[in-house]
C-alpha cells in the first residue's frame, strides 16, 4: 500500500522544506534566520504563517511539547522531489523520462561526476531490462 501524496509545496513553502531537511527538525526561528543570511528578506511573522499553512497541509509536523514549537518534515526530500518530477513529468513532457532528461541536460552543462553519475544509472538500468 502506497503512501498518500502530499500536497505539491509552493516555492516558498520548499525553500522552507530545503532549511529544514538540511537542519533536521527546527523552529521557527531557527527556520527564519536560515532563511535569511546575510540579508533581510523574508519577516518572522511571514515565516510563522507558511509554517503554520504547511502543517495544515501536511507538508510538516508541530511538536508543541516544548515552549518553541518544533517542526519536522513529514517526507523526506527525495520523496518530495520525486513527486515534484513526476508532475513536470507528467505535465510537460508528456510522461516521457527520456524527453525531461534530454531538456535538462541541454538546459545547464552537467559536471563529469553527475555524467559519470547518469551513466552508471543508463547502464543499471540497461541491465534491468535484459532477460
Amino acid at each position: 500500500m502506497s503512501e498518500p501524496k502530499l500536497p505539491r509545496p509552493t516555492d516558498a513553502e520548499l525553500a522552507i522544506l530545503q532549511v529544514m531537511w538540511e537542519r533536521g527538525p527546527s523552529t521557527v526561528r531557527e527556520v527564519h534566520e536560515a532563511l535569511n543570511k546575510g540579508d533581510a528578506g523574508t519577516g518572522y511573522t511571514t515565516v510563522l504563517k507558511l509554517m503554520q499553512i504547511m502543517t495544515e497541509k501536511g507538508l510538516v509536523e508541530r511538536d508543541e511539547s516544548q515552549r518553541a514549537h518544533v517542526y519536522r518534515t513529514r517526507a523526506s526530500q527525495q520523496k518530495t522531489q520525486r513527486q515534484l518530477v513526476t508532475d513536470l513529468l507528467n505535465r510537460a513532457f508528456g510522461g516521457s523520462p527520456a524527453r525531461l532528461a534530454m531538456q535538462a541536460l541541454s538546459t545547464k552543462k552537467a559536471s563529469a561526476e553527475e555524467l559519470a553519475e547518469l551513466r552508471q544509472l543508463l547502464d543499471t538500468l540497461e541491465e534491468e531490462e535484459k532477460p
